[in-house]
């Protein structure tokens, strides 16, 4: 059955907080195997740079950024160190990859997500929803661009608190919520977008939202900021960001934000394989 070992680890009855989502985007991710072969070459390409990119950063920055930490940070300056050259080496990845390789595939994976959760027509409005002869179900191009989720803005807020991560712990976890105020609701441009809500409509139902929000990016971004397969989790993110919409659509009447969600395990998937057509 598609999913058991999911259900068996997040039991249906089970209620969850908005920011463990990306904790069950991994769960199933593993679970569905069928998402994994369909984003398995863009996967493999951003795997690459990101390793590069790390590796490099640790071996040019990271002694001088030691020296640097220990001002602030004494004994704990190689671990203050290793956090920040992370950070560094995570806005340098995105910077590669997310405008020319992740963002089309993540919408693609979070609209896949939609229709195991039965959102079909939502999905549809967009992009077209094919029915294959082996009975699998095929999501094509769609028919808006692209959403550009790492902003400008984004990266300055981003890389302005960098030096945050010199303290020990503190530091961190500041930074982390700190962009995670701006991450977190990124992650739903694109149910926004298949909704058709404005700008003002957007806002709105992220003001109603935003500790949640908050807390979702900040889990998300701890998990970007893992050497080298961050960029899983931020596959894996999208995947969490999509049960949370599925939840909003089942649970609220299809209006985000509103004040009575619901935000409970997202219910069982389709029983029909999605597969992913992806431009290479």
């Amino acid at each position: 059955m598609v999913g058991s070992g999911y259900l068996l680890l997040f039991g249906a009855r089970r209620p969850i907080r908005k920011w463990i989502y990306p904790l069950h985007g991994i769960f199933y991710f593993i679970s569905h195997p069928s998402l994994y072969h369909s984003i398995q070459p863009v996967l493999i390409k951003c795997l690459f740079i990101s390793g590069g990119i790390t590796a490099g950063m640790f071996v040019f920055t990271y002694l001088p950024q030691v020296a640097f930490c220990a001002i602030f940070s004494g004994p704990f300056a190689f671990a203050a160190a290793a956090v920040m050259v992370l950070g560094e080496s995570y806005a340098l990845v995105m910077m590669a990859t997310k405008m020319f390789i992740l963002e089309d595939a993540q919408d693609k994976l979070f609209d896949a997500v939609l229709l195991q959760q039965g959102h079909g027509a939502l999905v549809s409005s967009d992009r077209p929803v094919k029915n294959s002869r082996s009975g699998f179900k095929t999501i094509g191009k769609s028919v808006t661009k692209p959403l550009n989720r790492f902003s400008k803005d984004g990266l300055i807020r981003y890389i302005i608190s960098l030096p945050l991560n010199s303290l020990p712990v503190v530091g961190t976890i500041v930074f982390l919520f700190y962009n995670g105020l701006k991450a977190g609701p990124r992650y739903h441009e694109r149910y926004f977008k298949l909704k058709g809500l404005n700008v003002q409509e957007r806002q709105s139902s992220v003001e109603r939202m935003r500790g949640a929000y908050t807390a979702f990016g900040a889990i998300a971004l701890a998990l970007d900021l893992v050497p080298i397969g961050g960029l899983v989790f931020t596959f894996t993110s999208t995947i969490g960001a999509a049960l949370w919409a599925s939840n909003l659509e089942k649970k609220n009447r299809g209006a985000p934000g509103s004040r009575d969600a619901d935000f409970g395990r997202p219910e069982g998937s389709s029983e029909v394989p999605v597969e992913i057509e992806m431009s290479e």
